[in-house]
């Protein structure tokens, strides 16, 4: 689409209707310290060619995980996709005006949404999903919302497993409402108590399986617990390939069920956009948010697809939508679906076994690291450790980055208030590391270390 910008007079006009002399009455409310004064020092226009090669020198500056050894992880994953995913999300079917409001033109689309809500209900474990949200995070505040609209009541208790952002996402959106959100402090060793937080007040419970830290827990005895007090248990996956090797959070008695699905045919993209899944159980599916494919049949009895259930607030009374920001991410959760398929049911179990596979490799390699120690007694492809009491894990990863090695995470950087928190890194590995790779990082952890 062309930009045709507006004219004096086109300016002078709306002014004159807005009341306003100029543009800077315009702007009048906001403060001068947040106003620019004189035009950004910005290089003026050059040729194609050009400024393409000064955006290649900007990004030969990156150190890009394709071109190093990469152990970041913590909530964004390094996986392969394949070439044919590309290829395969360019099919007309999938082109729609906008959003599938009209079914008679969005049939492929809706048949996607149709085939993703059912991948996601089955890995998950669960009766239903919707047709995706905009990312993990905003998806675990709508499960904690959903939870209370179900019980009637408004305590939620956020383990320290979960993913921070996933918390101070669900803490923003409950932040001016009656619901309040309990977070516990960050739980790295896996000690906290949440059986003994479970009181009559409380909606749910919202834990991480993988946690953030790395640990894996049977989550029996919590959901167990949770109902015993009437309230739900919310499981949140920030790492859906795990789901091809454990028990699903619905075979351990979740209630809802949402996930970050990065992983699965997204690229890692410098940290989005994302895909959020959201599966519950059938009697709770009208207090779902987001938006729901279903499958018809039109007046010739020929098989169709439709918009079941559209529960925002653009399309019922606000008082009676489930939710007033959620939409589906349509190109991701597509994207999604397809890297599922391709897979299948085998070949995303085997994809899960290489990642575990991977991380115990890496368990082992770090034995010959002196002072270091794994913190997680069982994990998936993502664990902590703890580097030593006076070594602090952020500088650690800037050295190793100066060695060309993308080695972490550390948990300070998101907690830097906590002092003990300070030496702990988190490593993840998946099926894209090599056992080279791995002893670059040991070789660059010992000398780093030493």
């Amino acid at each position: 689409m062309r930009y045709l910008p507006l004219t004096e007079s086109d300016r002078r006009a709306m002014l004159d209707v807005i009341g306003a002399k100029d543009v800077d009455e315009l702007f009048r409310d906001v403060p001068a310290a947040a106003r620019l004064a004189e035009a950004l020092p910005l290089p003026r226009h050059q040729g194609e060619m050009e400024v393409e090669r000064a955006f290649t020198r900007m990004a030969h500056k990156n150190l890009s995980a394709g071109c190093a050894p990469f152990f970041i992880g913590a909530g964004v994953y390094r996986h392969h996709i394949p070439a044919s995913l590309d290829q395969l999300l360019l099919r007309g079917e999938f082109l729609t005006a906008y959003t599938p409001y009209q079914p008679e033109v969005s049939q492929g689309t809706l048949q996607a949404l149709f085939q993703f809500q059912t991948q996601v209900a089955m890995i998950t474990g669960m009766d239903v999903a919707n047709a995706s949200m905009y990312d993990g995070a905003t998806a675990a505040a709508e499960a904690a919302i959903m939870a209370c609209r179900v019980t009637k009541r408004n305590r939620v208790i956020l383990s320290g497993t979960l993913h921070p952002h996933y918390v101070e996402t669900t803490e923003t959106s409950l932040r001016y409402t009656e619901m309040t959100a309990e977070a516990l402090p960050p739980d790295p060793l896996g000690f906290e108590d949440l059986l003994g937080r479970i009181d009559a007040a409380t909606a749910c419970v919202v834990v991480q399986n993988p946690g953030f830290f790395g640990g894996v827990k049977d989550l029996r005895p919590l959901a167990a617990a949770c109902h015993g007090a009437g309230a739900l248990l919310v499981v949140m996956v920030a790492e859906p390939t795990s789901l091809g090797l454990f028990d699903s959070p619905g075979a351990m008695g979740a209630d809802i069920v949402v996930a970050e699905g990065q992983s699965l045919g997204i690229g890692m993209n410098f940290g989005g956009p994302g895909l959020g899944l959201f599966a519950t159980r059938d009697k709770f599916v009208r207090q779902m948010p987001g938006r729901l494919a279903g499958q018809t049949v039109d007046v010739d009895g020929k098989r169709g697809w439709v918009l079941t259930l559209s529960t925002r607030e653009q399309h019922i009374r606000r008082e009676k939508a489930t939710s007033n920001i959620c939409t589906n991410s349509g190109l991701c959760a597509l994207a999604f679906s397809i890297h599922l398929t391709l897979l299948g049911e085998t070949g995303y179990a085997r994809l899960a076994e290489l990642n575990h596979a991977a991380a115990v490799r890496l368990e082992g390699k770090l034995k010959a690291v002196k002072g270091l120690r794994v913190l997680a007694g069982s994990y998936y492809n993502e664990f902590a450790v703890h580097l030593g009491d006076d070594v602090d894990a952020a500088q650690v990863v800037d050295a190793l980055a100066d060695r060309g090695i993308l080695g972490g995470v550390p948990a300070s950087r998101f907690w830097p208030s906590w002092p003990e928190l300070r030496p702990v890194l988190i490593l993840a590995a998946t099926e894209t590391n090599t056992e080279a790779d791995m002893d670059s990082l040991v070789s660059a952890l010992k000398e780093v270390l030493s």
